[in-house]
């Protein structure tokens, strides 16, 4: 057994990806990761149909339970390995890219969890590196990405501060230090779906640790497969779940104004409702 085999599990969150799915875990056996969990969120036996006997540890929970705590049952199947890698199953990993994050971590004691550059299938670049905003920032991101995603407050939510460094990593693909996701608690399971990624490093953040991005480190994620199933609920679980983070996070006069970012995002839920009747 290689030296990330014994070091590095991968768990894996399952919502009828199929074919990606096997792809995803294919191309984590390619980097010497062999001790694979799914968590199987879709239809009962829908992940055992598109594995075809890849010999990975399923769990079937036997109901969609969202992403953080699909994950947390997942890593909980995790015993021996100091790094747990948590993905999405429509997800690519490029050769070396195991390596690489375990690398920067051997050699930055001091953060507990990576987030490799995710690419589109078109080789674009995701923004998945980005900081905490603050209030007026997750306002201003909140109204106007849905009308112009380009505007300035969602390019610098979406980036990295001046001197490189990374509040939060995207939740589709990251590695963290087995005892610190334990240490936390894992994901929050209040978040059904999204800014459950975010929570999490806010949390990493709290406890003294932090985290990076690995660019030498490369996926490809296919963005959104699972979630075309479902529009309109995801929807509202991301506005539901960004209110929440707000809450979570907020602290002294910011709390006092949760009620104006709940007015914000329910006006922003009727203009993606709008712009999405058919979701």
């Amino acid at each position: 057994m290689s030296d990330l085999a014994r070091r590095v599990a991968a768990v894996v969150v399952d919502f009828h990806a199929e074919s990606a799915l096997a792809a995803c875990v294919d191309s984590l056996r390619l980097n010497d990761v062999s001790t694979v969990v799914v968590v199987e969120n879709g239809a009962p036996g829908s992940t055992v149909a598109a594995l075809s006997d890849r010999g990975v540890d399923v769990v079937e929970p036997g109901l969609n339970l969202g992403y953080g705590r699909g994950a947390n049952r997942g890593v909980a199947r995790v015993r021996d390995h100091e790094f747990v890698l948590i993905t999405n199953p429509d997800v690519v990993v490029h050769h070396g890219a195991v390596a690489a994050l375990v690398a920067a971590l051997d050699a930055q004691p001091r953060v507990a969890i990576v987030g490799p550059q995710i690419r589109r299938p078109d080789t674009s670049v995701y923004p998945s590196h980005r900081v905490f905003p603050n209030f007026w920032l997750a306002g201003l991101h909140a109204l106007l990405a849905p009308i112009w995603p380009s505007n300035p407050a969602t390019r610098r939510y979406r980036s990295r501060h001046d001197d490189g460094t990374v509040d939060w990593v995207s939740g589709a693909c990251f590695m963290i230090r087995r005892h610190v996701f334990e240490q936390v608690g894992g994901f929050d399971e209040r978040y059904f779906m999204f800014a459950e990624d975010m929570t999490l490093c806010w949390d990493v953040h709290q406890r003294g640790w932090d985290v990076a991005a690995v660019d030498d480190a490369v996926v490809t994620h296919v963005e959104g497969l699972s979630r075309q199933r479902a529009t309109r609920s995801m929807l509202w679980a991301h506005h539901r779940s960004a209110l929440r983070f707000e809450w979570h996070s907020a602290r002294g006069l910011r709390r006092a104004l949760v009620p104006l970012a709940a007015l914000v995002l329910g006006l922003r839920l009727v203009v993606v409702t709008v712009l999405h009747p058919k979701g």
